[in-house]
C-alpha cells in the first residue's frame, strides 16, 4: 500500500471520529539540555514550582499498571535515561541511601523507560529497596506530562521533582547536561523541608 494512501487511510479514520478528534503536537524545547554536549530537544510542558503535580500511570516491576496521585505524603519523582548506565545507577543507588533517612511519610519514585523486567533485574543486583522504578515505555505519559521526554531518543531527561503532602511541586531540577548527576543536596532539602522527615 501506498505510504501516503496509508496516511490519508488514518487521518481520515481520525477525523471521522465524531468529526472532533484531533492531533495533539507535543510543545517542543530545542536545546534546553545537552547529551554529551549536544543538544537535545525536550518534549511536553514541564510544570512548575506551585503547580499541582500531574499524576500518571507507568508500569511496575511485575507489568501491573502503577498510578501515581500525589498527595498524602513527601514524594521525590526522578527520571532518568537509564538505569543501566554509569550516571543513572549512581543517582538511583544514593536516593535508595537516602530515602531511608527520610522517614516513612516519604517515597522515592524513578521514572525510566527501562523495561519492567530490566528495572527488576538491576534493582535485584544492585539492592534496590527504597525506591521505587517504573517504566515509562508503554503509556508515555510520565514524559510528556512532566516536559522530559528527549524527541531524538525517546528516552527521559535526567530531572529531579519533590512533590509536597498536598499534591504540589516544591522544587524541580532538570539538569542541563544528561551526564552529570542532580543537584542531590538541594532535592533532598526541598523534601525534608516539605515534611519527609
Amino acid at each position: 500500500m501506498n505510504s501516503k494512501y496509508a496516511w490519508a487511510m488514518v487521518m481520515t479514520v481520525i477525523l471521522g471520529m465524531g468529526g472532533c478528534a484531533r492531533l495533539e503536537v507535543p510543545v517542543e524545547r530545542p536545546g534546553e539540555v545537552t547529551m554529551q554536549g549536544k543538544p537535545v530537544t525536550l518534549q511536553g510542558q514541564t510544570p512548575a514550582v506551585g503547580d499541582h503535580a500531574p499524576g500518571f500511570t507507568a508500569v511496575a516491576n511485575d507489568m501491573s499498571t502503577f498510578t501515581f496521585m500525589p498527595g498524602g505524603k513527601v514524594w521525590i519523582l526522578t527520571a532518568v535515561p537509564s538505569l543501566e548506565t554509569k550516571v543513572c545507577s549512581v543517582e538511583t543507588r544514593r536516593f535508595n541511601e537516602e530515602a531511608a533517612k527520610l522517614g516513612a511519610d516519604a517515597g522515592v519514585i524513578t521514572v525510566s523507560m527501562d523495561l519492567p523486567f530490566t528495572q527488576k533485574k538491576w534493582c535485584g543486583a544492585e539492592g534496590i529497596e527504597r525506591v521505587k522504578t517504573v517504566s515509562d515505555y508503554r503509556d508515555r505519559a510520565f514524559g510528556l506530562m512532566y516536559g522530559v521526554r528527549i524527541k531524538e531518543s525517546g528516552l527521559l531527561s535526567r530531572s529531579v521533582f519533590v512533590v509536597d503532602r498536598r499534591g504540589k511541586i516544591v522544587y524541580e531540577e532538570i539538569v542541563p547536561e544528561l551526564s552529570r548527576e542532580p543537584n542531590y543536596a538541594a532535592a533532598l532539602a526541598a523534601a525534608k523541608l516539605a515534611g519527609g522527615s
